[in-house]
């Protein structure tokens, strides 16, 4: 028995001294570079170490026979690895894949601008977009104090370099909106027709975008809607130009809010002097509905309903004749519908799409001629996509867009109309190399069964980041756009104008501060041009071609001046194009070489206030005049608009808004309407365009009714 446990002690120590193996190796990524802090350890024991800062271990291990390795370390994919402990030492070398972080990776900003509370590439978030002095809460001109845009103080539509307003399409959650402007007399300044508060964010593209958008030559502006709303509540508006009641309710899995609004500037323009020959002040309502739906376990639907009617009387004058000029008169009659949803699927596929739809109906006299235009926009459209892993993602969508338009002079019985379905599909890939590389590349057809015409549109974006936290874009790709419903209607067979992007992107975020900087190159074929007026086109062909070249900076600050929030955009454009009834390339009027702003906001908690003043300017706009030789030859004085605004709390859920806009009673002209005819000394008489009024004041009180007597409308201004 002695015998026997003094062999079984000496064969345990012989397991102990001859069966330990010892591990060592080096661990690095794909490059060779050593991966300090990387855990090494035997899977399902206590055997491991971390290595070192070269990224070698070394460690024993009793385990026997085959076991396996494993090995973690942040920002790398973990690797398993079979081995065989023998006793004898082990020396692997190991190399360890990046694994890609969506939080922290590469994004591509080439052409891109996002306003959300999510993404970590945002220059804006919502609050920043409505609560911009000198905007007047209308999204558009807050956009205006972006880089790659213009300020056309006689049009109030967005403009994105060297492009007409007519370029930029609309969307909300997806889906393409008609006539997102408000109908208005020709130089008279329109606004967008939405509410701030219904967006929890926005994409605005000045170029080179994803093939899930279509027919817009220079930009996309994609808005997406509110989820749930934090509470029920109320929200009462009375403003110097109207007022509103909005009133929500909200579920555990569902939420309805319902608004109504009234607007009149009569009262308004009576009090402050108008420069426009008003015989009827503009009036309008708005009423509108949202719901949202929690749809299972990750799914939600979200119904809205708007609808609205506006009208107004201006006399025109008309250079060279006496009297008041022409009568305007337009009463506008608008509803707009949007179901959109988005659900995930088996296998990791996801689904977003919806239907919206759009009806615009103008009854327009002119001299007292009345002439009725209905303007239908209807858009449906599905999308699926998939992960398929953390490097590789897929888009897949189809589409059907409605385009329908009609006229008709009443008194006389005439009609026409156009009415043309468009189908598109597109397909789009997103490829992480590493959390510093990703490639976006995507295809987009359509055809349109007026037109009879297929198109095929290429994209592509490859972003790099720096060490630095700043990275690189760029993108190019190909854009296709059928000419205005307006100009269809006369001649059927006009097909596509084209576009093609090149664009080379800046961007950095770091402490507080922004820097975003960006050149471009676009060139345009297929333009349309005709004789005539913009009125009364005739001969119309699609012979015209141009380019647009420049460049933009965005900065922004929040860290250095405390308290205080400001950005800073300069964007030079070089456009010039043959289009509409010029013969040659010229400088379009919508299209300052130089555009700038400066906009700040100061937060004094001691008084309960927010001030902010924005400052937009450009180097002035372009006129043709008959009287010289050439087109597009004149250029007015540069533009110049100073705005402050006051916000102030006196109760939580109490906000008193004061706003001015040109403070300094700047006479801004955007150009001159000439006489069709010269007089009989050979001259053509002009009158100018400019603002309506030198300056516009507003002001609001806006309350919120809740159970958190806290919660108040800051969001919305």
């Amino acid at each position: 028995m002695k015998t026997l446990l003094v062999s079984l002690t000496l064969l345990f120590v012989c397991c102990s001294v001859f069966g330990q193996t010892t591990i060592s190796g080096k661990i690095s990524d794909q490059k060779g570079t050593g991966i300090p802090g990387a855990n090494v350890f035997i899977k399902g024991t206590y055997d491991g170490v971390s290595s070192d800062e070269n990224g070698k271990f070394n460690f024993e291990t009793a385990a026997a026979n085959k076991q396996i390795i494993t090995v973690q370390a942040l920002g790398f994919k973990t690797q398993e690895i079979e081995i065989i402990c023998s006793g004898k030492p082990l020396s692997i070398q190991i190399s360890l894949t990046e694994s890609i972080d969506l939080l922290t990776a590469v994004t591509i900003s080439a052409g891109a601008m996002e306003a959300s509370d999510v993404k970590k590439s945002v220059v804006l978030k919502p609050i920043d977009i409505v609560t911009t002095s000198g905007a007047m809460g209308d999204i558009t001109a807050a956009l205006l104090t972006l880089p790659g845009t213009s300020t056309v103080g006689n049009d109030g539509r967005l403009f994105v370099r060297g492009g007409d307003a007519s370029e930029t399409s609309i969307f909300i959650d997806g889906l393409q909106v008609g006539n997102a402007y408000g109908s208005t007399a020709a130089n008279v300044p329109t606004r967008n027709r939405f509410s701030p508060n219904l967006f929890k964010g926005s994409f605005f593209s000045t170029g080179g975008y994803s093939v899930e958008y279509g027919q817009a030559l220079s930009s996309a502006l994609a808005l997406n809607t509110l989820d749930m709303p934090l509470r029920s509540q109320g929200d009462l508006s009375i403003m110097s130009l109207g007022g509103g009641y909005t009133q929500t309710f909200v579920g555990k899995e569902n939420a309805v809010t319902a608004s109504a609004n009234y607007y009149n500037l009569a009262p308004y323009q009576s009090l402050i002097s108008q420069k426009f020959d008003w015989e009827k002040s503009p009036a309008s309502w708005d009423t509108e509905i949202a719901m949202k739906q929690k749809w299972g376990k990750s799914g939600f639907i979200k119904a809205y309903a708007h609808t609205e009617g506006s009208s107004m009387t201006i006399w025109q004058p008309v250079p060279g004749e006496p009297g008041r000029g022409d009568r305007v008169r337009i009463n506008n009659r608008y509803s707009y519908g949007n179901l959109s949803f988005r659900q995930t699927g088996k296998n990791d596929w996801s689904f977003y799409g919806g239907l919206a739809y759009s009806h615009n109906r103008d009854l327009i006299n002119l001299n007292y001629e009345p002439i009725r235009q209905i303007n239908q926009v209807g858009h449906a459209k599905v999308v699926a996509t998939k992960d398929f892993n953390p490097q590789f993602s897929l888009k897949n969508g189809v589409e059907w867009y409605l385009k329908s338009f009609s006229e008709e002079r009443i008194d006389d019985k005439l009609k026409r109309g156009l009415h043309d379905h468009q189908l598109n599909h597109f397909l789009e890939t997103d490829y992480y190399f590493s959390n510093r590389l990703v490639f976006r590349g995507g295809l987009r057809s359509g055809f349109s069964t007026v037109a009879k015409h297929y198109w095929l549109d290429p994209r592509a974006s490859l972003a790099y980041k720096l060490n630095n936290q700043g990275q690189f874009s760029i993108a190019a790709g190909k854009f296709h756009q059928l000419p205005d419903e307006k100009l269809r209607v006369l001649q059927n067979d006009l097909q596509n104008a084209e576009a093609s992007h090149y664009i080379v992107n800046y961007f950095i975020v770091n402490n507080n501060r922004t820097l975003r900087a960006e050149a471009f190159y676009k060139t345009y074929e297929n333009l349309a041009t005709y004789s005539g007026t913009d009125q009364a086109p005739v001969r119309i062909a699609q012979t015209g071609s141009g380019y647009a070249r420049g460049a933009d900076v965005f900065y922004r600050d929040k860290k250095t001046v405390r308290n205080t929030d400001f950005w800073v955009t300069y964007s030079f454009v070089d456009s010039k194009r043959k289009y509409s009834v010029y013969e040659s390339k010229v400088q379009p009027s919508f299209a300052p070489k130089h555009n700038g702003s400066v906009v700040l906001k100061h937060f004094v908690s001691r008084l309960k206030s927010q001030l902010g003043t924005s400052w937009s300017w450009n180097s002035g706009y372009t006129f043709n005049d008959p009287n010289l030789p050439g087109e597009m030859q004149s250029k007015t004085k540069a533009y110049s608009d100073l705005s402050i605004s006051w916000s102030y709390l006196p109760k939580p859920n109490m906000i008193l808004h004061l706003a001015c806009s040109n403070v300094l009673g700047r006479n801004n002209v955007f150009g001159y309407k000439y006489a069709s005819q010269p007089d009989e000394t050979g001259f053509f008489e002009r009158t100018q365009i400019g603002q309506g009024a030198t300056r516009m004041i507003f002001a609001g009180l806006f309350i919120t009714l809740s159970k958190d007597k806290t919660a108040n409308q800051l969001n919305n201004l």
